[in-house]
C-alpha cells in the first residue's frame, strides 16, 4: 500500500509540471501563427515578381543559346569542309607532284616524299568521290586512289631494281638511299626483306672469304683459325646490327630491326654451322673421342688393386705381375691421344664457345634495348628465343658443348694420372737435425703442384666459357677426380707403400715416415690450392694465359661472365661444392694420417718420455732438501741439470727428439693437427701418474709437483696455439687443490657446499675430483 501511494504521488508531481508548463506552450503556439501569416505574404509576393519579371528574361536566354548552338554548328560544318578541301588540294599536289617527279625529272626522293606527305591524308578523303571529281587532271585522268597505289608499285619496283644494282656494285651510299626511301611509300616491309637479304649476302661473302684463306694448310699453321673465323662472323654480323640499327630505327621505326636479326641468324646458323663442321673434320674430332672414351686409364686402375705379393724371382716379360709394363694396347691408346694436342683443341673450343657466348649476350641485349637504357647494371637478361632455338645453338651443343665436356674431364683425369706417374719426392728430406733442408717449405712432392695447375686451367676455361652447360659438367667432373682420383693415389700411397710401423727402440724408419709425411702434406697443400683457386673465381676471375685468347678485361666477375637468368648462382654453387667436398674427404684422410702418425710413431715413446723425465724425482722433501731445490735453479740457469730442472731437462730432450724431425717436414696446419693429438694423450697419462702419488707426497712434494707440471706444459704448448693449454687445465687443477692453503681450501669447499661459482675458477674436476686430489698428501685430512 506504501508502494502504490509513492507511485501515485510521483505521478500526481509530474502532472502538475504539466500543467505549469502549459502557459508557455500557448505563448509559443501564437507566436508560430503569427510567422505563418507573414510567410504567406511573401510567398505570393515572390509568385508575383516571378510572372511578371522574370519570365521574359528566359525566354530571352533560350532564344540566344539557341541562335548560338546554331551558328557553332555552321561554322563546325564551314571548318569541316575547308578541311576536307585543303586535303583534296594537298592529295592534289601529291598526286601532281609524284607523277612529275616520276617523269623527267626522277627525283625518287621528291617523289617518295610526295607519297609519304599522301599517306598522312585520311582514306576516305582519297577515296571520297569529291576527291575522283576535283583531282584528275586531264595529264593524270584516274582517281587518286588508283594514281597512287599505281606509283607506289612502280616505285618500289624501281627502288628495288636501283637497290639491287646498288648492291652488285657494292656502292654503300647508294643502298642506304634508296634502303631509307622504302618506308616513305609505305613498303617497309619490302625494304627490311631486300635489306636483310642484301646483309645476308654480305655476311655470307665474308665468311666464305675468310675460310678461304685458310687453305693451303695455313689453319693447320695457325691453332685458332676456325675460332678466329667464327669469331669474325660474329662480329661481322655485331657491326651490321650496331651500325645499321640506328638507321632502321629512324626510318622504319624502333622494333623494326628484329626483322633484320630474324634473316640475319639465319644466315649465321648457315655460315656458322659450315665452319664448325669443317673445324670438326679438320680437327678428326669423333676419331679423338673415339679415342678418348676407349682409354684404359691402367695406371689409375693399378693403383687401387691391392699390391701384389712380393716375389723372390724375376717376372716373365709380359707377366700381368709386372705393373710397371704397359700393355701393347695401352701403349698404343696413349700414343694415339696427343696430349698437347688435346689441349690446344681445348683452347680453341673454349675460345669458340666463348665467342657464341658473347654473341648471345649482344643478341640477348638488342633484342632487350640497349645497355644504357637498362635500369639497373644487375638486371638479369634471358637468352631470346631466336638464338636459343637456332640451328647454330643445336649445332654448338652437339659439336662443342657435348664434346668438351667429355674432352676436359678426360684431360683432367688423364693429367693427375700423369703427374703421379711423373711424381719427385723432395730428395733432401731428413729427420735428422744435423742434417740442413736445402729446399724450401712445404715439402710436397710435384705431383700436387702438376694436378692443380690442371685444374686451375680446366676451371677457367670452363667459367670462360660463359655456358651453364659446361660449367655444370665440368666442374662437378672437377670435383669427382679430385675425390676419386687425387685423394684415392694419395690413400693408396699411404696404404701400400709408405705405412709407417711401430717405431721399434727409438728406431724410425726415415725413409717411410718421410714419404708418409710428404703425402700428408700432399693433402694439406691440396686443399689449399683448392681454397684459393675457389675462392678467386667466385668473386673476381683473373685473366691467365690460358684465357687471354677470351678476355677483353683484367678481370670478370661471375654475374659479368654469366649474365643470364641465375646461371652466375649456379656457378658459384658449384664451385663451392666443388671446395667443400675435396676440402671434407682430403680432411678426413688428413685426420686419419695424422693418427696413424701418431699411433705408430709418436705414441710408443710417450710413456718412456714421461716416465723417464720423472725417474728417481723425490716426491718426500724435507726443508733441507727445499734449500737444495732452489739452489739448483741457479745451476739451471748457467747450464746445469740441477734437481729441480731435472724433469724439465729430460723431458725437453726426449720431445725435441721426437717432435722437432716430424714437424721439420709437417706443413704447420698438419703438425698442429698432430700436437693436439699427442697433448691430448700426454694430459692423460699426465693425469694418471699425478693420481698414481696418492699417498706418496708430501707438501713440499706437491709444490715441486706443479712446478714441474707446469714446466712441462709450457714446454709442449711452446709455439703452439694457445688454446692447446686446455688440455692440461685437469692435470694443473689437480696441483692448484694440491697446494691449497687451508682457509683457500675451506673457502672453496663451502662456497661447493652452496653450490655457487663465486670462486673465479672454472672447475674441470668435480666436488668429489677436488677432494680426492686434496687427499693425494699424505698425513693430510679429508674434507
Amino acid at each position: 500500500m506504501t508502494k502504490l501511494s509513492q507511485e501515485e504521488a510521483n505521478v500526481t508531481a509530474r502532472l502538475d509540471v504539466l500543467i505549469a508548463s502549459q502557459h508557455a506552450v500557448k505563448h509559443d503556439s501564437s507566436r508560430l501563427d503569427i510567422l505563418r501569416a507573414n510567410l504567406g505574404t511573401q510567398a505570393m509576393s515572390t509568385r508575383s515578381i516571378s510572372k511578371t519579371s522574370l519570365a521574359q528574361a528566359a525566354a530571352t536566354a533560350k532564344r540566344l543559346s539557341t541562335a548560338v548552338t546554331h551558328l557553332d554548328l555552321e561554322q563546325a560544318r564551314v571548318k569541316d569542309t575547308l578541311d576536307v578541301v585543303e586535303q583534296v588540294v594537298e592529295l592534289k599536289t601529291c598526286v601532281l607532284g609524284v607523277t612529275g617527279s616520276m617523269g623527267a625529272a626522277q627525283d625518287w626522293e621528291a617523289a617518295a616524299g610526295y607519297m609519304h606527305r599522301a599517306s598522312r591524308i585520311p582514306s576516305h578523303i582519297v577515296n571520297g568521290s569529291f576527291a575522283e571529281e576535283i583531282v584528275p587532271t586531264a595529264e593524270v585522268p584516274d582517281p587518286p586512289n588508283i594514281t597512287l597505289a599505281q606509283a607506289a608499285e612502280s616505285l618500289c619496283i624501281l627502288f628495288l631494281r636501283e637497290f639491287e644494282q646498288a648492291a652488285k656494285e657494292s656502292n654503300g651510299s647508294r643502298v642506304t638511299r634508296f634502303f631509307k626511301l622504302f618506308p616513305l611509300i609505305g613498303k617497309s616491309d619490302v625494304g627490311l626483306d631486300v635489306y636483310g637479304r642484301y646483309a645476308c649476302q654480305g655476311v655470307a661473302a665474308r665468311a666464305r672469304s675468310n675460310l678461304n684463306a685458310g687453305t693451303a694448310g695455313s689453319q693447320t699453321a695457325e691453332g685458332f683459325f676456325y675460332a678466329n673465323a667464327l669469331t669474325k662472323l660474329f662480329e661481322h654480323v655485331a657491326q651490321i646490327v650496331e651500325h645499321h640499327g640506328e638507321l632502321v630505327a629512324l626510318h622504319y621505326g624502333q622494333g623494326r630491326m628484329v626483322r633484320i636479326l630474324e634473316r640475319l641468324q639465319m644466315e649465321v646458323d648457315v655460315q656458322g654451322g659450315i665452319i664448325i663442321d669443317t673445324w670438326s673434320d679438320e680437327r678428326s674430332l669423333e676419331r679423338k673421342l673415339t679415342n678418348i672414351k676407349s682409354y684404359a686409364f691402367t695406371f689409375l686402375i693399378q693403383s687401387f688393386l691391392p699390391a701384389p705379393p712380393t716375389r723372390t724371382g724375376t717376372p716373365r716379360a709380359g707377366s700381368p705381375t709386372r705393373r710397371d709394363v704397359p700393355r701393347d694396347n695401352t701403349a698404343q691408346s696413349e700414343q694415339s691421344i696427343d696430349m698437347k694436342t688435346l689441349d690446344a683443341l681445348l683452347s680453341e673450343m673454349t675460345v669458340m664457345i666463348a665467342r657464341w657466348s658473347l654473341y648471345c649476350r649482344f643478341m640477348a641485349l638488342k633484342f632487350k634495348g640497349e645497355p644504357s637504357s637498362r635500369e639497373s647494371a644487375d638486371e638479369v637478361l634471358s637468352s631470346p628465343p631466336l638464338v636459343k632455338n637456332s640451328g647454330l645453338a643445336s649445332k654448338i651443343a652437339d659439336r662443342l658443348l657435348t664434346p668438351i665436356n667429355t674432352m676436359t674431364t678426360f684431360l683432367l683425369r688423364r693429367s693427375v694420372e700423369r703427374a703421379f706417374q711423373l711424381d719427385e719426392q723432395p730428395s733432401d728430406l731428413s729427420l735428422n737435425l744435423s742434417r740442413s733442408l736445402l729446399s724450401n717449405p712445404p715439402y710436397i712432392s710435384s705431383a700436387v703442384d702438376d694436378a692443380m695447375y690442371i685444374v686451375n686451367q680446366v676451371v677457367e676455361r670452363s667459367l670462360a666459357t660463359s655456358q651453364r652447360l659446361v660449367i655444370s659438367s665440368v666442374v662437378p667432373s672437377v670435383a669427382r677426380v679430385l675425390d676419386s682420383d687425387f685423394i684415392g693415389i694419395i690413400q693408396r700411397k699411404m696404404r701400400d707403400e709408405s705405412y709407417p710401423k711401430a717405431a721399434v727402440q727409438g728406431a724410425l724408419p726415415d725413409d717411410i715416415i718421410i714419404t708418409f709425411l710428404v703425402l700428408i702434406n700432399n693433402l694439406d697443400v691440396a686443399i689449399d690450392y683448392v681454397t684459393r683457386i675457389v675462392r678467386s673465381r667466385v668473386h673476381i676471375s683473373p685473366i691467365t694465359d690460358a684465357t687471354r685468347e677470351i678476355a677483353s678485361v683484367p678481370s670478370r666477375s661471375l654475374d659479368s661472365l654469366l649474365p643470364f637468368g641465375d646461371d652466375a648462382l649456379h656457378a658459384r654453387s658449384a664451385l663451392k661444392s666443388l671446395q667443400q667436398s675435396f676440402e671434407a674427404k682430403a680432411n678426413e684422410l688428413i685426420n686419419d694420417a695424422i693418427y696413424v702418425v701418431f699411433k705408430n710413431i709418436v705414441k710408443p715413446r710417450l710413456r718412456s718420455l714421461l716416465s723417464d723425465a720423472f725417474r728417481d724425482i723425490d716426491n718426500q722433501m724435507n726443508e733441507a732438501d727445499l734449500d737444495e731445490a732452489n739452489g739448483s735453479i741457479i745451476i739451471e740457469e748457467a747450464g746445469g741439470e740441477g734437481a729441480e730442472a731435472a724433469v724439465q731437462y729430460r723431458f725437453q730432450r726426449g720431445w725435441e727428439g721426437l717432435t722437432e724431425p716430424i714437424k721439420r717436414i709437417l706443413t704447420n696446419h698438419n703438425f698442429e693437427r698432430l700436437l693436439s693429438t699427442t697433448i691430448s694423450y700426454i694430459a692423460e697419462v699426465l693425469e694418471k701418474r699425478i693420481w698414481s702419488y696418492f699417498g706418496r707426497i708430501n707438501d713440499l712434494g706437491a709444490v715441486r709437483l706443479e712446478r714441474d707440471v707446469a714446466s712441462l706444459v709450457n714446454l709442449i704448448v711452446r709455439g703452439g696455439r694457445y688454446e692447446l693449454r686446455n688440455a692440461f687445465m685437469r692435470c694443473t687443477q689437480i696441483c692448484l687443490v694440491l697446494n691449497m692453503e687451508e682457509d683457500e681450501w675451506d673457502e672453496s669447499q663451502s662456497l661447493a657446499s652452496a653450490k655457487t661459482k663465486d670462486d673465479g675458477i672454472e672447475w674441470k674436476l668435480d666436488h668429489e675430483e677436488r677432494i680426492r686430489a686434496r687427499a693425494i698428501v699424505q698425513n693430510r685430512n679429508r674434507r
